[in-house]
């Protein structure tokens, strides 16, 4: 978001913030035209096109999607789930279901630890509330960490999509977004960035540092492609997304390695 914040892509887009499955909502409901959405949104959404090599994804452990557990997962058996991202839901459950021995109960929970596990043997928390956790106090499992583990392939957590029906007066989306996200990891920005949010989140600039240029990766390279439609294989094969869609991009670019 650093262009729209910081410099003039700003002055070209109505922009407003929400949690990643609220931003599947709206785009569904045709109330936005462009919204980064959860990936496992994309599955269920007609007509939306993504914004090439831009993305949340995680190569490596990604310490913001944790499920917290009393047992060992092998031994869970219900969960309570924070439902603000509806891809690491399905991660979650495409893990339980295919190298776990499926058979959970999920339920939807708001995301506070002490009460999800007061009533379910695990809980899964996304965003802030997992960077927050104490992992010396429970058995912690990092679902990026896990799904690599498992599979051998990075994991798409979220992407640009856009409607087509907004495309007519849209320019070159996929340079703007491009070079917002280019330019937010300009180092001088990224400490910037952990200068404004250490305070918020009561952790050393140091340690947000580490998060934004260790634990996510920005680029829908080919290699998460591939991870991606793995995703959505296993999703559609164990019942918990719709069939996997085709990958459609906005404009003729193509996703580059890194």
């Amino acid at each position: 978001m650093w262009d729209f914040e910081h410099g003039e892509a700003g002055s070209q887009f109505d922009i407003s913030y929400t949690i990643p499955s609220a931003c599947a909502a709206a785009l569904q409901q045709g109330s936005v035209d462009i919204g980064i959405i959860p990936a496992a949104a994309y599955a269920s959404i007609p007509d939306l096109l993504i914004l090439p090599d831009v993305a949340i994804a995680a190569r490596r452990a990604v310490r913001s999607i944790l499920l917290v557990s009393k047992v060992p997962w092998e031994q869970v058996r219900t969960v309570a789930l924070d439902t603000s991202s509806l891809t690491s839901v399905a991660l979650a459950k495409v893990i339980f279901s295919k190298w776990l021995g499926g058979g959970r109960v999920f339920t939807p929970a708001a995301p506070n630890l002490d009460s999800m596990l007061a009533a379910h043997d695990a809980g899964l928390l996304i965003g802030d509330p997992a960077l927050q956790v104490d992992r010396s106090t429970h058995y912690t499992y990092d679902l990026a960490e896990e799904w690599i583990r498992f599979t051998g392939k990075p994991f798409v957590f979220a992407f640009w999509a856009v409607r087509k029906a907004a495309l007519a007066h849209a320019g070159d989306l996929a340079r703007i977004f491009r070079d917002s996200r280019d330019h937010g990891l300009l180092p001088d920005n990224l400490s910037r960035l952990a200068c404004l949010w250490a305070p918020r989140l009561s952790f050393a600039e140091a340690e947000i540092q580490r998060y934004l240029t260790e634990n996510i990766y920005y680029y829908l390279d080919s290699g998460c492609l591939d991870g991606l439609a793995l995703f959505y294989y296993y999703a559609a094969q164990c019942g918990i997304l719709p069939s996997a869609p085709e990958l459609r991009f906005h404009a003729q670019l193509r996703p580059v390695a890194q």
